[in-house]
């Protein structure tokens, strides 16, 4: 029998994301088995407040500030909120959908499914405290964190992960959790959106046998993009001709634009075929990040053939299970880092075998067909 899911994702595409492309994906699977998905997100500048995009998925753009550089949406309450607060009401839904707990969204989600007798299902991205910093706000990150677990428990009882880890990471609030509704990408999918006509050591004139490290992601400082860099100059005197090529904007994007260090390249935002092809064209992909679910990136890099160097955060464990597949750093230090960046570029053999197994593992074990189907048993239960 087919059903009626309304997803709340307090961030959503446009923005570029892991969460986002996650219910995303989630929403198109559901959709191509002909169910009706809704999705309900915050408000952007430029994007309309009700639509239905092109796979049927209807979605709804809630008026909200966007704290944080807009990585805090908070919903604004008045006139347009309650006209499009009534308008998504009057849909009946059989399942509830929220990814991640500490959003404002996420609250009201929780809360207002359980008064329309909605059931509903969280699902924790994260694997670690979301706040850096000073001690002091390292703290109200904490105190807000348990804040926002305590006000979604007590409407929704249903807690999942996007992989062990991030299970897990719920007993640090003693909230049980059901199990795993995995992030995954389609393999097939991420091949053939590989932008053909863009090599970038042409596009930014190194020369062919340049080894080439890939970093795609925010460039926020819980992503290790401070470390990343700081490992160059010691990967440099092992490996004079290696650069470090790294896609995705943010506040330290603004900082190291105008300072990078020598082989260090900033490209910014970029399309995803660019993005993918230079994870097929990289000799190594290097995510020294403090926390995640499962990163996107990582199982994007799989599928690329590209092989992974990354903390032991999130679901990475359970993609590279041994050294044969994967590097995983025991802190996202930069002389770890370095050290095992150039492991890998002295071992070619090494990077064409870990790249073979971990595409092999992730087609067996990462797609959206296996998430979908743990979604299914999960709301069926």
């Amino acid at each position: 029998m087919k059903k009626s899911f309304v997803f709340f994702s307090a961030q959503y595409l446009p923005t570029a994301g892991g969460v986002e492309r996650y219910t995303n994906s989630l929403a198109r699977r559901l959709t191509a088995l002909g169910n009706s998905v809704t999705v309900v997100t915050s408000a952007l500048p430029g994007l309309a407040e009700h639509e239905v995009d092109g796979d049927g998925i209807e979605i709804f753009r809630f008026p909200s500030y966007l704290l944080m550089n807009g990585r805090l949406p908070v919903l604004r309450f008045g006139k347009a909120f309650r006209r499009m607060e009534q308008t998504l009401w009057s849909r009946k839904f059989d399942h509830c959908v929220i990814n991640t707990y500490f959003y404002p969204l996420s609250m009201y989600a929780a809360s207002r499914c359980r008064r329309e007798g909605i059931p509903s299902l969280i699902i924790n991205h994260g694997s670690a405290w979301l706040m850096t910093g000073s001690a002091p706000v390292r703290l109200a990150g904490q105190i807000y964190e348990r804040l926002a677990v305590r006000v979604c428990r007590r409407y929704c009882k249903r807690f999942f992960g996007v992989s062990e880890a991030a299970r897990q990471w719920m007993d640090t609030f003693s909230v049980p959790t059901e199990g795993i509704i995995t992030n995954a990408i389609d393999p097939d999918d991420v091949v053939a959106k590989i932008a053909p006509d863009v090599c970038w050591r042409q596009v930014l004139g190194l020369p062919e046998e340049a080894k080439v490290i890939a970093f795609v992601g925010r460039m926020f400082p819980e992503k290790g993009v401070d470390q990343m860099i700081g490992a160059m100059s010691a990967i440099r005197r092992v490996h004079p001709d290696a650069c470090l090529l790294m896609a995705g904007g943010g506040p330290l994007y603004e900082k190291y634009r105008e300072e990078a260090p020598e082989g260090v390249y900033l490209l910014g935002g970029q399309p995803y075929g660019a993005v993918l092809a230079l994870l097929k064209q990289a000799d190594i992909f290097c995510l020294p990040s403090r926390s995640e679910g499962f990163a996107c990136t990582v199982l994007e890099a799989a599928a690329a053939g590209c092989p992974i160097i990354t903390t032991a955060t999130g679901g990475s464990p359970q993609l590279l299970m041994d050294e044969r597949h994967g590097i995983l750093l025991e802190s996202m230090e930069s002389d770890t880092v370095s050290a095992a960046c150039i492991r890998a570029l002295d071992d070619p053999e090494w990077r064409l075998t870990a790249a073979g197994l971990t595409e092999k593992r992730l087609r067996e074990n990462y797609t959206w067909d296996a998430a979908v189907r743990q979604l299914l048993q999960a709301v069926e239960s």
